[in-house]
């Protein structure tokens, strides 16, 4: 395993669905579902789950996740949890759900939440990339992999030449690790 690389598994920038800061959701959400036909048809096992998003000068200053979508339609879900998942800070269930009601989250009908979300600007919610996102093309599986558990992050951002080249995503990285596995039982 050790001669495999995020170079090897990393999905190249042009393979992946990309959207300007000022693209609205519904134009991210769009360009997510073609990139997925797309990437679908050259055989690869699991479809992208987020949008790169990019600035007026051509950089790539972020993502949106599926998670981040979501978060859209209730703007006060960012005032709140800064960020993070609430159950990164380790609230109970039960305290969540209180949320709920405490600071009415979600308390109008999803159509019309959904149809404000959509026409929403990317830059809005966009999630910017935290230093321990980013990954060299060059680095090693084992480097990758320790940026994953320690982040918990879901993809890594691929650097190369001071500028990103691809995304390097949790599942592929679990799938190259698991035919390893698969491979060393069979005796392979």
């Amino acid at each position: 395993m050790g001669w495999i690389g995020v170079k090897d598994l990393m999905v190249p920038l042009s393979e992946y669905a990309t959207v300007s800061e000022d693209a609205t959701l519904r134009e991210a959400v769009m360009a997510l579902e073609k990139a997925q036909e797309e990437f679908a048809r050259t055989g690869h096992l699991y479809l992208h789950r987020a949008v790169l998003v990019y600035n007026k000068a051509g950089k790539i200053v972020g993502k949106v996740s599926q998670l981040d979508v979501l978060s859209a339609l209730e703007p006060k879900y960012k005032e709140i949890s800064n960020g993070k998942g609430m159950s990164y800070y380790g609230f109970t269930q039960k305290f969540i759900r209180s949320m709920m009601d405490q600071y009415s989250l979600l308390d109008k009908p999803l159509n019309n939440l959904l149809k404000k979300a959509s026409e929403q600007r990317v830059k809005n919610f966009v999630s910017r990339p935290t230093e321990g996102e980013y990954i060299e093309e060059d680095a090693s599986l084992d480097k990758a992999i320790h940026q994953f558990v320690i982040g918990q992050h879901q993809s890594l951002l691929v650097t190369g030449q001071d500028e990103i080249v691809g995304i390097l995503r949790l599942t592929d990285v679990f799938n190259a690790i698991f035919q390893e596995i698969k491979a060393d039982e069979a005796g392979e």
